[in-house]
């Protein structure tokens, strides 16, 4: 007897193994697109929990550094024995805000420098600034609020309510009263025998007794006496100190500082130097009173 060879519908299996292969596609891109979207949602819970992260990180720097640049009595600021070994530059500005504070935090920006400003009670409408410089990392120092020689330094409570003044308008710009602070015209001054003979003495052991400490410099640049660009890049520009505290201006006169302090932060960022602004660690320069 013979057999009967079966006969195979070939457009039958061809549309199976169609019909076999789209199943197969769709679960597999079904399956894709549900690992796709589990991935993209780690990857969004991911970056929520480090922005979350960071946020709490600054916020914890933020108290950690209000709390130690805030004036506390008793508790020690600076140190007038530098670390050796270290090369470090203090660019400091004394009488802003100004426009020329704008100009000179973009300069800092540039060179990823931090710096640190006296401040004044003057142009008002430029107190913003004060923020702006906190927040880009430079310190906030007091200077004075009127910068009135005879009125500041007219009598010891005289310049202490110039300094709870101008406390005040740190406090309403970064949120608290710093305790670095610096003397119109400097601890070494002349000008206030004048007006109260023996003052500069009083005050200098008071304000650290009440938890301030006051900052002199090492190395005038000049501008404050009206020196040209190239004069201040001169008298700026030195490697005598290895924690060189230079004293500028960031008023609204002070043009001439902003076209030479590129010129002196070359200078000292070729000699290998490190800019760093002040804080509760930092060198002391003292003068002579």
């Amino acid at each position: 007897m013979r057999k009967r060879k079966r006969k195979y519908n070939i457009n039958g299996i061809i549309l199976c193994a169609l019909v076999f292969f789209a199943i197969g596609s769709t679960i597999f891109c079904m399956a894709a697109e549900s690992k796709e979207a589990e991935g993209k949602q780690a990857a969004a819970e991911r970056a929520k929990a480090e922005k979350e992260a960071k946020t709490a990180a600054e916020a914890e720097q933020a108290v950690k550094r209000m709390k130690e640049f805030s004036v506390q009595p008793g508790v020690p600021v600076g140190t007038e024995e530098p670390t050796e070994g270290e090369k470090i530059v203090y660019l400091t500005f004394d009488d802003g805000p100004s426009e020329n504070t704008r100009k000179i935090l973009d300069i800092l920006e540039e060179y990823d420098a931090k710096a640190t400003f006296f401040i004044t009670g003057s142009n008002e409408a430029y107190r913003p600034l004060i923020k702006k410089a906190y927040d880009a990392g430079h310190t906030i120092g007091l200077h004075t609020y009127t910068h009135d020689y005879a009125e500041v330094y007219s009598s010891e409570e005289a310049y202490f309510s110039d300094l709870e003044q101008i406390g005040k308008v740190a406090r309403e710009q970064i949120g608290y009263v710093p305790c670095f602070i610096r003397f119109p015209g400097g601890s070494s001054n002349e000008v206030s025998q004048k007006y109260s003979q023996g003052l500069m003495s009083k005050l200098a052991a008071d304000v650290q007794e009440k938890g301030y400490q006051y900052y002199d410099w090492n190395i005038d640049s000049g501008d404050g006496a009206g020196c040209k660009k190239d004069e201040i890049v001169a008298r700026s520009a030195t490697d005598r100190y290895s924690h060189a505290v230079i004293l500028f201006h960031d008023s609204a006169a002070k043009d001439e500082t902003v076209e030479a302090l590129p010129e002196v932060m070359e200078y000292y960022k070729g000699q290998g130097y490190e800019f760093r602004a002040i804080d509760r660690e930092s060198f002391v320069p003292h003068h002579n009173i």
